[in-house]
């Protein structure tokens, strides 16, 4: 997601954000068996002290970055509207101390630079999954180097609370459409999964934070929505109350119809951020920061890829210890 970072002003958000942070309780999720502490737990504890977390940089703000291979020039056509539309209301956003099912990855870059990127623990059989924006995983699926890459859920201030949770080696799932068609023509299924290993005290990381519901085929209008998403150099995470409609695209580089939502300043690092409704019991997810223009190009108006059956798909994939897609070789 590439950002631009003007000054904007907030507008006055819907009455319903009382609901922001309080109300809305996710419901408690009993601890499961214990699970011997994974190979690489102890040593990503050691290497990702606060002061390495907090000094790491968004891992979505474009080409030569992060390695992405695809850039803005790849576009053929401009399109009409990438941001608020004239006389919008764009919901402000807050910085609080987050959620536990709501956290951030860390990794290094090829020249060892700290990396970050948003994500959600989705409840699964194994209780070990993170869903994420394809465009934030691509590059760690298959035998990929996992240069450090760990989930912390509920990151905040350089702090950990539930521990660091190591993605397993051949562990992050992401759609073969999306390595085959790019992340442009590819965007309707910016979307991937993290499989994790146990902390250094053992636990699941479900077992540890709890999780939301995955929805799929839910539609494309929602409300209120709450969004969340970690931005690169700060040290707590932001959230918004706003709604999602159905975005049809106008960029023939980047097809298909999303989901847009309004909220104002998410910028690079918010990619792969939820987008939460409420369920009976907890919370249920709809969408992440993704998709048409990679979750946008301005700070004010976030996309997804819309959640249907190749979502599903690649969730029974990450849950059933399927190989992993990955690129052409």
């Amino acid at each position: 997601m590439v950002r631009r970072t003007r000054n904007i002003r907030h507008a006055a958000v819907l009455a319903a954000t009382v609901l922001l942070s309080a109300g809305l309780t996710p419901a408690a999720f009993a601890a499961g068996a214990p699970s011997t502490p994974g190979p690489d737990a102890a040593e990503l504890s050691g290497f990702w002290t606060a002061a390495r977390m907090t000094a790491a940089r968004p891992g979505d703000t474009g080409p030569g970055d992060t390695g992405q291979d695809e850039s803005m020039a790849a576009r053929t056509t401009e399109p009409t509207v990438d941001g608020p539309r004239p006389g919008e209301v764009i919901p402000p956003s807050k910085s609080f101390d987050g959620i536990p099912q709501a956290g951030t990855f860390f990794w290094t870059d090829a020249s060892g630079t700290g990396r970050t990127c948003s994500g959600s623990v989705v409840r699964s059989p194994g209780h070990n999954l993170v869903l994420s924006a394809g465009h934030c995983l691509k590059g760690y699926s298959g035998s990929s180097p996992k240069r450090h890459l760990a989930f912390v859920p509920q990151y905040h201030d350089g702090l950990t609370p539930f521990g660091i949770f190591p993605v397993q080696d051949n562990g992050v799932y992401v759609s073969q459409q999306y390595y085959d068609k790019g992340e442009h023509a590819g965007a309707a299924y910016d979307f991937g999964f993290a499989v994790t290993e146990a902390n250094q005290d053992g636990q699941r990381l479900e077992d540890a934070a709890g999780g939301v519901e995955l929805l799929t085929g839910s539609g494309y209008a929602h409300a209120p929505v709450r969004m969340i998403g970690y931005p690169g150099g700060a040290q707590k995470p932001l959230e918004c109350l706003s709604k999602t409609t159905k975005w049809a695209s106008d960029d023939s580089a980047d097809p298909g119809t999303f989901e847009r939502i309004a909220c104002a300043g998410f910028v690079g690092g918010t990619s792969g951020g939820p987008m939460l409704v409420a369920r009976p019991g907890g919370w249920g997810v709809i969408g992440v920061i993704g998709g048409y223009h990679t979750g946008g190009n301005t700070p004010q108006v976030s996309y997804s890829a819309y959640f249907g059956p190749a979502t599903q798909a690649l969730y029974q994939a990450a849950t059933t210890g399927a190989p992993p897609a990955g690129p052409a070789s």
